[in-house]
């Protein structure tokens, strides 16, 4: 079945979910049509489920970035040069503009969707919980204020992209230099001083 998501994935990424057709992911795949049925239960828990693939693979890309820079850091000084590039990274460029752009079309789907919603939930609070680690394991070494809460500084980070994605919208963004050397400023504030 993961064949299958990683097809229907590609596909809602690259256009609208309402092209997706799963007899043409089956003979794409080479999977039964009957067993995509029987696994998903529809069209929709498949696209569902493909779109819950694309929301946790976004952020779980981010958070290895973030981790990888992090276990590596020794001193406070190592962790801004290590996470200074990344979190620069993570908010700038044509590609995250897409990315951003595909998450709130997710979340907006699971509005209206149930099933997409719940998945969607689960994912985020799992998501938001190894935010929340790595902050700790940044406030344990005392490279981040203590005085902020861990749990608070996890969603807060996430808050600003999607804040980024609401400016990708308007007719007078930000432009991407303004926009690093604020995130840089803000970031510097939340070290320990």
């Amino acid at each position: 079945m993961k064949t299958v998501l990683d097809a229907v994935a590609e596909r809602l990424i690259a256009g609208d979910e309402l092209l997706i057709r799963i007899p043409e992911i089956c003979e794409a795949t080479g999977v039964n049509y009957g067993s995509v049925y029987h696994h998903f239960g529809s069209r929709e828990g498949v696209i569902d489920a493909a779109y819950n693939l694309i929301f946790s693979q976004m952020v779980e890309e981010d958070i290895a970035l973030c981790r990888n820079a992090t276990s590596e850091a020794e001193t406070l000084e190592e962790y801004i040069a290590a996470t200074l590039p990344i979190v620069g990274a993570i908010n700038s460029g044509p590609e995250r503009v897409a990315r951003r752009a595909l998450r709130v079309r997710i979340i907006a789907a699971a509005e209206t969707r149930p099933e997409l919603h719940e998945l969607i939930s689960e994912t985020q609070s799992r998501l938001t919980e190894e935010w929340r680690l790595l902050v700790e394991f940044a406030q344990r070494r005392e490279w981040l204020r203590n005085d902020i809460s861990s749990s608070f500084l996890a969603v807060f980070f996430q808050v600003l992209v999607f804040g980024r994605a609401l400016d990708d919208i308007s007719d007078k963004p930000l432009d991407e230099e303004d926009w690093g050397v604020s995130l840089a400023t803000l970031f510097v504030h939340l070290l320990r001083q």
